[in-house]
C-alpha cells in the first residue's frame, strides 16, 4: 500500500468518562474500488472525510460527507502522466491537508507537495520540496516525511548510504506553511558493517530523534544509541544505551512532548536468541539533557500464563511484537503488544530467520539511498496472496507503567485470528475516546467475522462492549488500516464482495 503506515499512539488525557459505540455508517463501494486498489485515509477536513485512491495509474481524492455519501471524486491530474508514484503521505489540518508525494521522471526523484481543500481540490500551486538525481532509473522510495504532534512542523529527509561507513543525512525542516526553517547535511558514522538506523520521529520543537544500533546478521541488538538532531543544529547528539548484559529486539521510540522526554523501549533477552524476558525502558529528559531513567521490567509468571496462548510459559512472548506506545500527562505510559506469526507446510515461523532476515525489513535499495522501514501492513504488502502461508494474529497484551517504569496493571485480550491468503482482516486498531481506549478487531462467531470492541479504562478495567450497531452482513472490516479522524470518529476500510468501501464508526457519551 502506498503511503504511510498510520500508527495511533497519541497522547492520552484521561477524563474518566465512559463511551459506548453509537453506530456504523458505510460508504457505497465504487465500481473501480477493487480490493487491489491502493488507498489512504487522508483525514477529516472541514467536516468531510477525504480518501486517497490510486487505480489504474490515476490518483483520486474521494470526498464523503458525514453520512458517508460521496459528494465529490476529484482526479489529481497534476501528477504527471507516465511517471511512477512512489509514495504519498497526508497531513491533515482543520480546513486543508497536505499531500506530499514522490515520483520518478527519468532519472530524477521528485518530492513535491500539494494543498487540498475540503472538497478534494488543489489549492494554489504545487510546491517542489526537493529532488534527487540518480545515475539510473530506480523507482525506490527515497524521502521520508514526518510531522510533529501539534502539526506545527514537518521534516523531509533522505539518507545517502553509498559510503557504507559514513551515511549522509539531508533534512529540510519546515513550518506548517511549508516555509523552510532549516536545511542540514550531516554525516552519520556507521562504524560497523552491521550498524543500522531506524525509527525517526519529530517533536514539537522541530528536533528529530532516531535509533542507531548494531545487529550481527539475524542476531539480537547488542549495542544501541538514540540520536538527536536538534532543529537548528548541524550535528548529531549520540546517547549510548547501557545494555552490556542485555540483548534487545526491535527498538521503538515515542516522543513525549508534554513532559519534554523521549521514551525508548524494546523487548529484551538475557541471552542471545533466547526467550523474551520482559521490557527494556530508556527515558531521556530534554530539559535537563540527561537520562530520566533506564530499567528492565521482567514479565511475571502469572502474566506469561495469561498471555501465552498455545506457547509454553517460558516462550510466552516470543511471538509478540510491540504495536503501541501511549504516553500520559503524568509521565506514565502504556504499551500494547500482539502475538503475530505465520505457519506453512514448508517450514515453521522463526523470529530470527524471518523477522530480521525479512525482505520487508531491508532498508537498502538499488539507488544507494537508505529508507527507514515503513509500511501500512505489518508484513510489508497488502497483496500477499501466498496461499501456502497462514497468517496468525492472537492475544493482545496491554501493560501500564508509572513515570519510572514501575508496573501499575496489565490486561490480556484473548483472540485467535488467522487467514491463508492475506492478513488484511487480522490484527487491531486503537480508538481513544478520552476516558477509554478501545481495541477494535475481528472475531469469528458462527463462521462470521464480527468487529469486536474491547475498552480499557484509566485504572486498567477491561470491558467487552456490546456488539457494534449496524454490523451488516457482507462487510469485512480491515481495522488495522483504520484511522481516528476526530475525538469520537474512526474511518475503517471494509471489503464488500470484491470491492473496498469505508465505514465510519462513531462513538457518543453515555
Amino acid at each position: 500500500m502506498i503511503g504511510k503506515r498510520l500508527f495511533l499512539a497519541a497522547l492520552i488525557i484521561w477524563t474518566g468518562l465512559a463511551a459506548t459505540a453509537q453506530r456504523i455508517v458505510y460508504s457505497e463501494p465504487d465500481r473501480d474500488d477493487t480490493r487491489r486498489m491502493d488507498f489512504e485515509i487522508a483525514g477529516k477536513i472541514g467536516g468531510n472525510f477525504l480518501l486517497y485512491k490510486n487505480t489504474r495509474g490515476k490518483n483520486w481524492i474521494t470526498v464523503l460527507d458525514n453520512d458517508m455519501q460521496q459528494v465529490a471524486k476529484v482526479e489529481q491530474d497534476y501528477v504527471p502522466d507516465n511517471d511512477r508514484m512512489i509514495n504519498v503521505d497526508f497531513f491533515p489540518y482543520n480546513d486543508f491537508c497536505y499531500m506530499i508525494y514522490q515520483y520518478q521522471k527519468k532519472n530524477v526523484i521528485y518530492c513535491v507537495a500539494s494543498k487540498i481543500d475540503a472538497n478534494g481540490n488543489k489549492i494554489g500551486n504545487i510546491t517542489e520540496l526537493d529532488t534527487t538525481h540518480l545515475g539510473f532509473a530506480a523507482n525506490n522510495k527515497i524521502y521520508t516525511v514526518q510531522s510533529s504532534e501539534d502539526k506545527s512542523k514537518l521534516i523531509v529527509f533522505k539518507i545517502n548510504s553509498k559510503n557504507k561507513s559514513s551515511y549522509l543525512l539531508t533534512s529540510l525542516l519546515m513550518n506548517d506553511k511549508l516555509e523552510l526553517l532549516k536545511k542540514s547535511r550531516i554525516t552519520i558514522p556507521m562504524e560497523e558493517r552491521n550498524d543500522f538506523i531506524n525509527d525517526f520521529y519529530l517533536d514539537n520543537d522541530g528536533d528529530m530523534v532516531f535509533s542507531k544500533f548494531f545487529r550481527n546478521n539475524n542476531d539480537n541488538i547488542s549495542k544501541a544509541a538514540f540520536v538527536v538532531k536538534y532543529a537548528q543544529a548541524d550535528t548529531l547528539q549520540m546517547n549510548e544505551l547501557k545494555i552490556e548484559k542485555t540483548w534487545l529486539d526491535e527498538i521503538h521510540i515515542k516522543v513525549d512532548n508534554y513532559n519534554k522526554r523521549y521514551f525508548l523501549t524494546s523487548f529484551y533477552f538475557q541471552e542471545r536468541k533466547g526467550n523474551i524476558e520482559g521490557l527494556y525502558f530508556y527515558a531521556w529528559d530534554k530539559t535537563k539533557a540527561q537520562p530520566y531513567f533506564e530499567s528492565t521490567n521482567p514479565f511475571s509468571e502469572e502474566l506469561r500464563k495469561e498471555a501465552r496462548g498455545d506457547a509454553s510459559i517460558k516462550t510466552a512472548f516470543n511471538d509478540y511484537f510491540i504495536r503501541n506506545i501511549i504516553t500520559r500527562k503524568d509521565g506514565g505510559f502504556i504499551i500494547g503488544s500482539e502475538a503475530y506469526f505465520t505457519t506453512s507446510r514448508f517450514n515453521n515461523w522463526n523470529r530470527w530467520d524471518y523477522l530480521y532476515g525479512s525482505p520487508f525489513m531491508s532498508s537498502f535499495n538499488n539507488s544507494n539511498y537508505y529508507s527507514p522501514y515503513y509500511s501500512n501492513s505489518f508484513w510489508g504488502s497488502r497483496m500477499n496472496n501466498n496461499q501456502s502461508v497462514r497468517y496468525h494474529a492472537d492475544n493482545i497484551t496491554v501493560l501500564s507503567f508509572d513515570d519510572k517504569g514501575k508496573l501499575e496493571w496489565n490486561n490480556v485480550m484473548g483472540k485467535t485470528q488467522y487467514d491463508d491468503e492475506t492478513d488484511d482482516l487480522l490484527s487491531y486498531q486503537l480508538m481513544n475516546t478520552g476516558g477509554q481506549v478501545h481495541f477494535l478487531f475481528n472475531q469469528q462467531e458462527r463462521r462470521n467475522n464480527l468487529l469486536s470492541d474491547y475498552s480499557i479504562s484509566p485504572d486498567g478495567q477491561m470491558n467487552r462492549n456490546p456488539t457494534l450497531k449496524n454490523l451488516d452482513k457482507g462487510y469485512l472490516f480491515m481495522p488495522k488500516y483504520g484511522k481516528q479522524v476526530s475525538s469520537r470518529q474512526m474511518i475503517v476500510p471494509c471489503l464488500y464482495r470484491n470491492y473496498i468501501c469505508f465505514a465510519k464508526i462513531e462513538y457518543s457519551q453515555n
